[in-house]
């Protein structure tokens, strides 16, 4: 799997370089009329200047031997080394980062070193003229009358920088150990002229890194973060790039990163006393993949552990009657590879008082149907009792008694008219409590319930059927009435209602049909509801895979890479979504009744570019689960699903916590889920598994 990443990683870098050395050579533009001279000798035929982007560029090996440095090309890597004495550059070709003097030093330069051919059709590496300059500490003279640069390597020159900005609270050498601020200087122009700032921590050997902070706001204050596995000496460097996503300046600074790992929750040692929940807030000095949570009750040891949770979220652990007492509080927060870190202990005291209420009815209901009747509560009990109380005579009923745990409650006629329903329970300790009591209208004339299938539904196999009633019946029948033929069946003339039904549709029921039940009932004929749905018995299609298992990987991952260099959203965190939501691109919908493909790869219901395929979804109906049809989004290309996947990312409102993150996998595969677009717990933690699994963390490397 990580070859593949690397051939797509690979060929998009040979494009995206082809389109930009193309780009360049259209820039240059050649300076005639300006000399060079080196140490009083005009190399200009041999070094002729060239103008890009109104910087003067200068081929950087004529120059450097001319003045003695040695100059080592490695064309594998595209690198140029040059060293003169104790001072050396090393510097990449189309990078916008160098270092000095073997390491010790770097600088982000205005335009990146690149590839030109002069006029004997020979490739050259330019680079711009101060670049030089800081580099070998020579001196440069410009000298207007005889539009000449003269360049000496006897005198001494100042390194300087390329912009006008200034880390202002980090130094050269500084130690990062965890959550760092980065407060910054800019010049007004630079502020009015940028639309993005982002921070990346660079390898200063290779060049390369990753993005570990982001914004849109040029007064924020920018947080880098470290992962544990940042260790070691970065380049430090803070990106500007304007409306158009291009390049506009940068600084950098080598620092060493050693995360101290400091786990803790937020507030006082002592975090108070709760009535209800016991809410905590993690706080982690680096980018934890999740954290864990222990509850230890002090007077009998029990140990509550509440895993996989949210490290950039709040916390709520739901305590019952029984849990009331003193706890220490201990959070415990992972990192990439699994490692495990731990806070002190915090202490916090529980005092929840009794809650008891009746669920399953509201205030002035009408109950004409099964309701099922819970008891919702924060305590143990031994007894569970469902009242009925009539408010006329004052009469109380026994509805049921159990242990604990609902019941499902059919009125019959003699329980008609108005009514009081509590719940009344007995605790551990054989003490009585008792809800407040809900008012309900009861209408227990003889009814019956069917089950098995559902309104709208399309019915593509058999159907279980079920009906309960509030009296004896005589008998019961399932009738199927077809609104195209207006005609009726009846689907179980020979079995007790008390007995499951099965359907069996014929060629004959297909359409818009109904079904409901008929009971006897003391010689008059009683029914259900009529439920409407539609049976369909041709061929049904069922979600198709997209590509072949082992190749989705490569596909996924070169959209992915596409998609974040435009954008800035993890190209690791959209492969992880596409492997979990597609099932490797095994799953992809079709339509039911056609089998035209959708393209669709993150399930998106509606319409898409290609109009709509017509899949399943499930409804509940009296308790009983059933598929239904929905349209989801139908697509021209795979492409078109990626974009319209990212757009919504990108454009709605909920998603704008996310945004704000989405440069990490990590935050945001938490962020995400957090502004509502799964709602399984797990959700984060399986994309970040499918992350680290497959090394997907290599698709978000870049350069500057």
């Amino acid at each position: 799997m990580k070859k593949i990443i690397k051939q797509g990683i690979l060929i998009l870098f040979i494009i995206a370089f082809a389109m930009i050395l193309s780009d360049d050579v259209n820039a240059v533009e050649t300076i005639d009329d300006i000399k060079l001279v080196v140490d009083g000798k005009d190399i200009t035929e041999r070094a002729n200047p060239v103008l890009i982007e109104n910087r003067t560029m200068v081929p950087i090996r004529f120059i450097s031997e001319e003045i003695g440095a040695k100059v080592t090309w490695d064309p594998e890597e595209r690198t140029v080394l040059v060293v003169k004495d104790n001072r050396s550059v090393f510097l990449r070709i189309d990078s916008h980062f160098v270092t000095y003097d073997d390491g010790k030093f770097c600088q982000v330069t205005d335009v990146a070193p690149l590839i030109i051919k002069d006029r004997n059709k020979d490739d050259r590496t330019y680079v711009p003229l101060r670049l030089i300059s800081n580099a070998l500490g020579i001196g440069i003279e410009w000298v207007e009358k005889t539009r000449t640069v003269q360049m000496y390597s006897d005198q001494a020159s100042v390194r300087e920088p390329f912009f006008d900005m200034t880390i202002l609270n980090i130094q050269s050498g500084d130690l990062i150990t965890g959550k760092t601020q980065i407060e910054l200087n800019l010049s007004e122009n630079l502020k009015n002229k940028a639309s993005e700032m982002k921070v990346l921590l660079l390898n200063k050997e290779t060049g390369k890194g990753f993005v570990v902070a982001r914004t849109t706001d040029t007064e924020q204050v920018l947080v880098y973060t470290p992962k544990i596995e940042d260790k070691g000496e970065k380049a430090l460097a803070i990106v500007l790039y304007d409306e158009n996503d291009d390049f506009l300046a940068g600084e950098a600074i080598l620092v060493n990163v050693d995360v101290a790992p400091k786990v803790s929750i937020k507030g006082s040692k002592s975090l108070g006393l709760f009535s209800s929940s016991i809410n905590v807030t993690p706080d982690v000095n680096f980018v934890a993949t999740g954290v864990q949570y222990e509850f230890t009750h002090l007077s009998n040891g029990k140990v509550t552990v509440i895993k996989n949770r949210d490290p950039y979220e709040s916390y709520s652990w739901e305590t019952t009657f029984e849990q009331n007492g003193d706890y220490t509080i201990k959070v415990t927060a992972f990192d990439s590879l699994g490692q495990a870190y731990e806070s002190e202990n915090y202490f916090a005291s529980v005092l929840v008082p009794r809650y008891l209420s009746l669920r399953g009815v509201s205030e002035g209901m009408v109950v004409n149907k099964p309701v099922t009747l819970i008891a919702s509560r924060n305590f143990d009990v031994t007894e569970t009792q469902y009242v009925m109380k009539d408010i006329k005579t004052g009469k109380e009923t026994m509805l049921k008694t159990v242990p604990y745990g609902g019941y499902t409650w059919f009125p019959v006629e003699d329980e008609s008219g108005l009514k009081e329903l509590t719940v009344r329970v007995k605790d551990i300790y054989s003490r009585t409590h008792e809800s407040n009591p809900i008012l309900v209208e009861v209408d227990g004339r003889p009814a019956i319930q069917m089950k098995g299938v559902g309104p709208n539904q399309v019915m593509t196999v058999n159907a279980n059927l079920f009906a309960t009633s509030n009296v004896e019946l005589d008998s019961l029948t399932y009738i199927l009435t077809n609104y195209t033929t207006d005609s009726e069946r009846i689907i179980n003339p020979e079995e007790d209602y008390n007995w499951s039904a099965s359907f069996y549709a014929l060629p004959e029921d297909e359409g818009e049909v109904s079904l409901h039940a008929e009971g006897l009932y003391k010689g008059e004929i009683i029914s259900s509801e009529k439920i409407k749905f539609r049976i369909y018995l041709g061929e049904v299609y069922a979600a198709q895979p997209l590509i072949e298992k082992e190749n989705f990987l490569a596909l996924a991952s070169e959209m992915a890479v596409h998609s974040w260099e435009k954008t800035g959203m993890s190209a690791a965190l959209q492969t992880a979504q596409a492997i979990l939501e597609s099932g490797w691109g095994q799953s992809v919908p079709v339509d039911k009744y056609t089998g035209h493909f959708s393209y669709n790869l993150f399930g998106i219901k509606g319409t898409g570019t290609n109009g709509s395929v017509i899949s399943n979804t499930w409804e509940v109906y009296n308790g009983v689960s059933f598929r239904t049809d929905a349209a989801f989004r139908s697509y021209n290309t795979v492409e078109e699903s990626w974009l319209d996947h990212k757009n919504i990312l990108l454009q709605l409102d909920r998603y704008a916590p996310f945004r704000e993150v989405m440069y990490d996998s990590t935050l945001g595969a938490y962020a995400i889920r957090r502004a509502g677009y799964a709602t399984d717990p797990e959700y984060p933690s399986k994309l970040i598994r499918i992350i680290n699994q497959y090394n997907l963390i290599e698709l978000d490397r870049i350069g500057l």
